[in-house]
């Protein structure tokens, strides 16, 4: 299994956008010297709490700070695209990374940015799914293109001028073309299956409890076997909040600590849930009254915490209960209000945790 970073990234308002994209960028750097594979980022254009509008702008600013780690959207919401934008993007990013891209794509999950794009009331999933049919079609053709879809029409046969050189897109560095992975949320989540139907990549999110993770991939299996495609573990992310410390006392005491970034996050998560009236997806069990889902609950149930040999522990009961090893543990990125807390967490979960748990799925596949 792999380890990567994921960044939404959500960020106290009250600082400055600068100072929130350094500490993002910093963070990614730090993940590629530890040797994680992958970093993914948000895209989200009307929120001061989700500062990050362009990832493949963001990423820019780190292909030539880093040497290993891919750099994944984490997502590129499509609907709110023309599908020749995101192919010219992306096309010419994945040149300029050579190739150390995977391309996150999903319908987009702020609303305020469904009103601004004016698709508040289309059905993005299906808008998603035309678009990227689009792109990967104008990446494997060649001028002159006249591709219709459901909602983008590519057209350009008029001006086209080979001995000038106008009329040709990019296509991407990576071949046939990069890497496709989409997000997954909701319990028994549509998004999955559609991941297994085209043969995509997903990643579940770590703002959901255990049971919804295991429903994506129960998804993911019946979209692949409907398209006759193998099931492939690899292709799973998994994402979830992973505190590591020097010891378990010292991991109590900071989630302990009044208005630390853990409790910050997930209280804004919560809050969010409430106000979209989809707090079903924090609870355990549907039967869960809305009042027990707390500050404190969610932290119980979704934070995996400890000294080392804690978090060791608790990963290998995720794998079991997930029914066995998958691609990718992607560690959830939060604020980093005490620096050396967070920055040790990452390091402890790389050096320490991750070849631990690497050796116990190894022995577990060779048992079966």
């Amino acid at each position: 299994m792999d380890l990567g970073l994921f960044m939404q990234p959500l960020h106290n308002p009250e600082r400055s956008i600068t100072d929130m994209l350094e500490e993002d960028r910093q963070a990614a750097i730090l993940a590629d010297k530890l040797g994680y594979a992958e970093v993914w980022v948000g895209e989200h254009y009307s929120s001061s709490i989700e500062p990050i509008v362009n990832p493949l702008q963001f990423f820019a600013t780190l292909i030539h700070q880093t040497e290993k780690i891919k750099f994944a959207t984490g997502v590129l919401a499509l609907p709110q695209h023309h599908p020749a934008n995101i192919a010219g993007d992306a096309a010419q990013f994945d040149h300029l990374s050579k190739g150390r891209f995977i391309m996150g794509i999903g319908p987009g999950g702020l609303a305020s940015d469904f009103e601004l794009f004016d698709i508040m009331d289309k059905n993005r999933a299906e808008m998603l799914v035309d678009s990227i049919d689009l792109i990967h079609k104008i990446w494997s053709s060649d001028a002159p293109y006249n591709i219709k879809g459901k909602y983008w029409h590519i057209k350009i046969e008029d001006t086209v001028i080979p001995k000038l050189g106008f009329g040709p897109m990019a296509k991407p560095y990576q071949k046939p073309f990069p890497e496709v992975a989409i997000s997954a949320m909701t319990p028994h989540s549509g998004s999955a299956r559609q991941a297994g139907l085209h043969g995509w990549g997903f990643a579940s999110a770590n703002f959901i409890q255990e049971c919804w993770v295991k429903s994506h991939w129960e998804q993911y299996v019946i979209g692949a076997e409907k398209a006759g495609r193998r099931p492939d573990r690899n292709r799973w992310r998994v994402a979830r909040s992973v505190l590591v410390a020097e010891s378990d006392a010292q991991a109590a005491d900071y989630l302990a600590r009044e208005g630390n970034s853990y409790a910050w996050y997930y209280d804004f998560v919560l809050d969010d849930m409430r106000t979209y009236n989809i707090l079903p997806v924090l609870k355990h069990d549907p039967s869960l009254p809305d009042e027990d889902v707390t500050l404190k609950y969610c932290m119980d149930t979704m934070i995996i915490s400890g000294s080392p040999k804690t978090v060791l522990d608790k990963l290998v009961a995720l794998v079991d209960y997930l029914g066995g090893p998958f691609g990718t543990l992607l560690q959830t990125f939060k604020e980093w209000d005490d620096p050396a807390i967070q920055q040790n967490s990452m390091r402890l979960l790389a050096q320490e945790v991750m070849p631990k748990l690497n050796a116990y799925c190894s022995t577990k596949v060779a048992a079966e």
